[in-house]
């Protein structure tokens, strides 16, 4: 039998995922240089680093962002770390290596408040100045700064972008099996386990406008103020799927864009862990469904396509795949006229 074709991506996401998807290597950071001056109070840049317990990884994050992009090249402004409770040494490496320490408790303290990362990043638009905020995860291995310059890039550059996500690889590094030196085997595309299963699913069926994210929940995201300042805010793992698709609801798509900074080396976390996410993951999503009265699985609502993306080994591109997704059900056995007249039913 022939091969059923391929479905296409939807014609709007695939027209933004070629308007509005960029390299790093688009835009040198002299240039970033030069547009951010001319924009003046506009250009402003806040990094922002949520952290708990990651003094193992926070220091060198900090001094990297502070010697390329502040004192070499001063693209950005000011760099805080909010700690949202650590126990270890965060808070001290984090202020060693040159950032703005600021915990989570004394921002806004008569509002008890909750756990999450999405808690964190609320709070501290109460404790940064620039009009665009850079959030950046703490628990980043062999950091570069093109996961700042890169994803501010657009935000100085295009006066009508307002939100832009990175994209990258995410190897997954997991103990080899009897390996009594402790060495790690590779999955190079592993990582980004709750995205693939969950996140990438729900945004597919339910707002196929974002199909084109590489990394839709990735903890890497420029902002403007103006944006962010007039979005809710899930106190958890939900924050980055609730802050993209309230940002499509009030912004448009074309407000959105994606910048490839390479390869995110992180921590990974434990099957229970992800669980976890994924649930609150889960009930973020159906929170805005129920929100928009989207909740129906109707066919105008509900787009049956599945958009994956692979590197492209010569290109180094990301190449979309979209597959259909199938939920053909059979009717009860005992309905067929054909069981009927041999069961005698």
């Amino acid at each position: 039998m022939p091969a059923e074709p391929t479905p296409a991506l939807l014609p709007k996401a695939a027209s933004w995922l070629r308007r509005r998807s960029w390299s790093a290597a688009d835009r040198p950071v002299h240039a970033l240089l030069e547009a951010k001056q001319a924009a003046g109070p506009a250009g402003t840049v806040s990094v922002v680093l949520p952290a708990l317990d990651e003094e193992a990884t926070v220091g060198d994050i900090v001094r990297t962002v502070r010697r390329e992009l502040m004192e070499k090249l001063p693209l950005v402004d000011e760099l805080v770390v909010v700690d949202s409770g650590s126990v270890d040494g965060t808070a001290a490496a984090a202020a060693a290596a040159g950032a703005r320490v600021v915990h989570r408790d004394d921002i806004l303290p008569r509002l008890p408040a909750a756990p999450g990362k999405g808690e964190v990043l609320w709070r501290s638009l109460l404790v940064t100045t620039g009009e665009i905020v850079c959030f950046v995860d703490a628990d980043l291995r062999a950091f570069d700064p093109t996961f700042v310059s890169g994803i501010i890039g657009p935000l100085l550059t295009e006066p009508d972008i307002q939100l832009v996500k990175a994209m990258y690889d995410r190897p997954l590094e997991v103990a080899s099996s009897g390996s009594a030196t402790g060495d790690a085997a590779v999955v190079p595309s592993g990582g980004g386990r709750v995205t693939e299963l969950v996140a990438r699913p729900l945004l597919n069926l339910h707002w196929p406008e974002l199909a084109g994210f590489v990394q839709p929940l990735g903890g890497e995201y420029a902002a403007r103020r103006s944006l962010l300042e007039r979005l809710p805010f899930p106190t958890g793992y939900g924050v980055e799927l609730g802050l993209l698709v309230d940002a499509l609801e009030f912004a448009g798509l074309d407000a959105l864009a994606q910048v490839d900074v390479g390869v995110r080396h992180h921590r990974h976390q434990d099957g229970q862990a992800l669980g976890r996410m994924a649930a609150t993951i889960y009930r973020t999503a159906l929170e805005r469904l129920d929100r928009t009265h989207r909740l129906k699985a109707s066919a105008d609502l509900v787009h049956p396509l599945l958009t994956q993306f692979t590197r492209d080994p010569q290109t180094r591109a990301f190449t979309a795949h979209t597959h259909p997704v199938t939920a053909v059900e059979r009717p009860p056995m005992h309905t067929v006229a054909e069981y009927a007249n041999r069961h005698g039913g």
